[in-house]
């Protein structure tokens, strides 16, 4: 969610006009110690604080002018100043073993007591500094923060492998994507007691794009009963992949995606998944040269978005071998059940409260049809869904325009 990506793939929420608004109080941000980052090897519970500090501090008017600067039109007035804090927390890889993770929470100013979350879960990003809780840049700091103004406690993972979290990132890996976001809850929790606020049990859930689909699994979570004592109070997830099998893989070969989108979307999910899946044992049997020699180094986390986009060609038959593309569109054995495993989140659970999705028609990084997909899943299913098309809108487009509407309807809770 920074305005680098938005000038090259959409892939993050982001706008170039975010730079241009009045943020300085972002500026404030403390740098990353390496006591902070560390990974210890001393057990501790899933969800256990290691470490807080504050990051920046915004009034409500400065929230306000942030919000309309960076074009999301119609957001409610801020009622709070806010302060941002960086946690370090305790959860686990991929493989269910102890490590940290890094997340943002954004407290409104002067409430105690009882308050509701209003969790966040962020796009698609591959470099570890645009994190919201270490770029000052970062739109995904701002919307968590716009809920903080509202009064609500705003809470941000920034996923395995990001921000000041170790390794890299198991990128569309549903299990660990739900368990940092869950842990972070706990973290939280433990934190806000400790400026005297008690967090309410009903958690507000919402995620764009990579977020959005992750926003539904976390939902499934809490409702399961899978996060202590926490439950789903409400869920609005924005263009999110939620059918990578039916829909999301094979807009990238049809048209559906922009032919340089998917060849980013695609190079990111393969390399990661190649580590938690298996996906290829060379990297020469999935892509061509020049690119099987350097594409797995441009996922490492430490390369910006011009970077990476300018190491890869405009088009997935560009990148991959030709074997390797006809893998990716007829899946087979452990990437299908892989696959299958991922599109449950749509299918095998029923959501006890009204779910809200967000489209746009001009979508071509997450098309349109992946919400209409996951709306007829789950009302089989008894579910109450609701997909609101933002119109003749882009990916970011989308954001734009559904934000200040969950703002708005989140902020009832406050």
């Amino acid at each position: 969610m920074t305005p680098r990506i938005t000038k090259t793939v959409a892939a993050t929420l982001a706008t170039a006009a975010l730079l241009a608004a009045p943020i300085s109080a972002y500026a404030a941000v403390t740098q990353p110690t390496l006591s902070e980052a560390a990974v210890t090897s001393v057990h501790a519970p899933r969800g256990a604080l290691v470490s807080a500090v504050p990051i920046a501090r915004l009034t409500a008017a400065q929230l306000d002018g942030a919000a309309a600067g960076t074009g999301f039109v119609g957001t409610p007035a801020a009622k709070h100043d806010v302060t941002a804090y960086r946690l370090i927390y305790r959860t686990v890889d991929p493989n269910g073993r102890p490590t940290t993770a890094s997340g943002l929470v954004v407290l409104p100013d002067g409430r105690h007591g009882a308050l509701t979350v209003a969790e966040y879960l962020h796009g698609t990003t591959a470099t570890k500094a645009y994190a919201a809780s270490v770029s000052e840049e970062s739109t995904d700091r701002l919307v968590t923060a716009l809920f903080a103004g509202q009064g609500l406690v705003g809470v941000a993972p920034d996923y395995l492998g990001l921000g000041l979290g170790p390794g890299e990132h198991p990128y569309i890996d549903t299990k660990t994507e739900t368990s940092a976001s869950a842990d972070l809850l706990l973290a939280a929790r433990t934190f806000a007691l400790r400026h005297g606020v008690l967090l309410k049990r009903d958690v507000l859930v919402t995620g764009f794009s990579q977020g959005g689909r992750a926003s539904v699994a976390l939902g499934r979570a809490l409702s399961r009963g899978e996060v202590s004592t926490f439950r789903l109070g409400a869920l609005q997830a924005v263009a999110g992949p939620y059918d990578l099998q039916g829909t999301e893989l094979p807009a990238a070969f049809n048209g559906g995606l922009a032919p340089a989108t998917a060849a980013f979307y695609l190079a990111y999910f393969t390399t990661a998944w190649n580590r938690t899946v298996g996906l290829y044992d060379d990297p020469r049997e999935a892509f061509q040269e020049p690119y099987a020699s350097t594409v797995e180094g441009l996922f490492d986390g430490t390369h910006p978005d011009e970077e990476i986009v300018a190491g890869l060609p405009d088009s997935p038959e560009k990148l991959f071998t030709p074997a390797f593309i006809e893998r990716l569109k007829h899946p087979t054995g452990r990437y299908l059940r892989a696959l299958q495993a991922a599109d449950q989140i749509c299918h095998d659970w029923t959501p006890r409260v009204p779910v809200h999705l967000y489209n746009g028609t001009k979508d071509t990084d997450v098309v349109a049809a992946n919400a209409d997909a996951c709306a007829t899943s789950l009302r089989t299913r008894g579910a109450n869904v609701t997909v609101h098309s933002m119109g003749a809108v882009d990916h970011v487009g989308t954001a734009l325009a559904a934000y200040p509407q969950i703002v708005g309807a989140f902020s009832r809770w406050a």
